[in-house]
């Protein structure tokens, strides 16, 4: 079986706060759920881990180098986090980027990702409707992996 981790990272835990209307009133474990939802009816397993703390993320990826696919939320972390990026580039799990709002309608220092440029690709502003989204982009993804043969 198949695994996709679900990444999200600082502030991502207030989004229900009502505090924002820039993001969601959705709880993040509701996403974590839908997201896990989309991946299990293809029979492929989600592991969703959450934290504000830069060093328990990259902990966590670390301990799941096996998995196939990655769907990353890099939250408050987006435009400052190199040792996540690092990690992303030594541990060569290929993964989509998603933010949940449009990050170039907020201000300039927010408009760069650290993560975008190595990222298969970016889904930014569909809220929730971008978690989806990349669950069935890795659906798509893996079973495509799983057709190519190594000679090819």
């Amino acid at each position: 079986m198949s695994t996709v981790l679900l990444l999200n990272g600082p502030n991502l835990n207030l989004l229900d706060s009502g505090k924002t209307e820039l993001y969601s009133k959705t709880a993040l474990k509701d996403f974590e759920k839908q997201v896990s939802l989309t991946l299990r009816e293809r029979k492929i397993e989600c592991l969703a881990f959450h934290s504000n703390s830069e060093q328990e993320l990259i902990n966590w990826l670390d301990k799941r180098r096996d998995a196939e696919f990655l769907l990353l939320n890099p939250g408050a972390l987006t435009n400052k986090s190199i040792k996540l990026r690092n990690t992303l580039l030594e541990i060569e799990i290929p993964f989509l980027e998603i933010k949940l709002s449009n990050t170039h309608k907020h201000e300039e220092f927010q408009h760069h990702s650290c993560f975008s440029d190595i990222a298969i690709g970016s889904l930014v502003g569909l809220g929730i409707k971008g978690y989806l989204l990349a669950a069935q982009f890795a659906v798509d993804y893996l079973e495509q992996m799983s057709k190519v043969s190594p000679n090819d």
